[in-house]
């Protein structure tokens, strides 16, 4: 019903955002159309069908014509502009010739400037409104047709027609400039949403090059042991044949077994890092235990020369159908600001704890370290961009991607608490993304 009504008052056009004033326009002009049609009917049944009252009966044949061709077409619309206008003005003047003071048909005339100002351009109305009260000031002096009004009634009553018509002018002038306002601010809040948008875009790509960093340095850490040990392989069986000594076939197999072993371990590595760097963003179907086991991994190598323990329950099965490369990033994020910060403090015991609990409609991810805890002074600023407390060594990237992608990828937030020098980060992660 809404539908029906919306398409019938802009002539079942379909209008731009940027055609506010347009559609505007073709609303009054269908009120317009609609009211005075109405009113042509009702004086077509109480003139008795006179002569008036047929002349207000093709005065609503043509108010349906021009409907149509409203709808037929938008540039249509001067023209029923036009027609509206023009039977108005007849209409009026009529009236003062065929009816007397005393039946008041005349107030109609001061409906004319709501009509004729907002269905024409300024001039033209001005033209119209010259034209309407010319003709008003013409009836009783003319000489061919007795009327009944006298020339100091239709002169008050061209008075009283100025007057509402500057009310009106000034009216529709003061809505123009408040349309032009909003319009104004609609586009500066356009203009600063796709700036928000573009920043979002280079923060999103700074991350990932920071991201990238790591992993690289990562994977440097992680192949260097795996490469030794193929180097010292190779090097044994060059010493032995050096030394003249014999190789069995069951240790050159047993050797070529460890390479072959260490070459699919590298392999292997690689793929992982091209899945997470992947800018396919379907969402699939998870094992997240194996995702937080994944991610535990990639920060392994960091880990080799510290005395920090992470614990992780790697038999908790929950799945979910969710962006996997996303949750990795942002476990690595977090991950890594608690290896960083452990290291730096130098803390006893340390630990990082990954909890995954299953619950109605997500996954709840829990880190937990004891590094000390955040200050309360950084608290408010941790998902700010570019604030770190790690001075030059830090981008301050991290935990806000980590924060925009749990926000615009899975709306929802990060949650951290702070309590006796241990710092617990949670993740919740519905367990089928939108």
């Amino acid at each position: 019903m809404n539908k029906i009504i919306k398409n019938f008052f802009t002539s079942g056009h379909e209008f731009a955002r940027d055609e506010v004033e347009q559609r505007s326009i073709f609303q009054m002009m269908n009120i317009a159309i609609m009211t005075s049609s109405i009113g042509y009917l009702f004086g077509f049944i109480v003139n008795d069908f006179s002569m008036l009252a047929w002349f207000e009966f093709s005065l609503f044949l043509i108010n349906i014509i021009m409907a149509l061709f409203l709808r037929k077409d938008k540039k249509y619309y001067s023209l029923a502009a036009t027609g509206v206008t023009f039977e108005g003005t007849v209409l009026l003047v009529m009236l003062f010739y065929v009816s007397s003071p005393s039946e008041m048909k005349h107030v109609w005339i001061y409906a004319y400037p709501i009509v004729m100002l907002y269905l024409n351009s300024d001039k033209q109305a001005l033209a119209w409104l010259f034209i309407l009260m010319t003709m008003v000031l013409i009836v009783p002096l003319q000489p061919f047709i007795q009327v009944e009004y006298t020339f100091f009634q239709v002169f008050y009553i061209d008075f009283v027609l100025g007057i509402v018509s500057l009310i009106v002018f000034f009216y529709k002038k003061k809505m123009l400039e408040a349309k032009s306002l909003i319009l104004y601010q609609q586009g500066q809040l356009q203009k600063r949403i796709e700036e928000v948008e573009e920043k979002d875009k280079i923060l999103t790509i700074q991350s990932k090059q920071a991201v990238m960093g790591e992993m690289i340095s990562m994977i440097a850490h992680q192949w260097r042991q795996p490469l030794s040990t193929v180097t010292l392989n190779i090097s044994n069986l060059q010493v032995k044949k050096l030394l003249g000594q014999d190789v069995s076939g069951e240790e050159l197999d047993k050797v070529l077994q460890v390479i072959n072993e260490t070459i699919v371990y590298l392999s292997d590595t690689i793929n992982d890092f091209q899945t997470y760097f992947n800018p396919n963003k379907e969402p699939a179907y998870t094992d997240m235990g194996a995702l937080v086991s994944k991610a535990i991994n990639f920060i392994m190598p960091r880990l080799k020369d510290t005395q920090i323990k992470v614990e992780h329950n790697k038999d908790t099965k929950v799945f979910a159908h969710t962006y996997a490369n996303e949750i990795v990033q942002v476990l690595l994020n977090i991950l890594n600001n608690a290896v960083d910060e452990l290291i730096k403090r130098g803390i006893e015991n340390p630990k990082i704890i990954i909890g995954l609990k299953n619950e109605d409609e997500h996954v709840h991810i829990s880190i937990h370290d004891n590094a000390g805890g955040i200050a309360q002074n950084d608290m408010q600023y941790i998902f700010e961009p570019y604030y770190s407390t790690k001075g030059k060594n830090g981008t301050g990237l991290g935990l806000y991607m980590s924060q925009m992608i749990m926000q615009k990828q899975f709306d929802t937030d990060i949650e951290v608490q702070c309590q006796n020098g241990e710092t617990l980060f949670s993740i919740r992660i519905p367990k089928k993304v939108a």
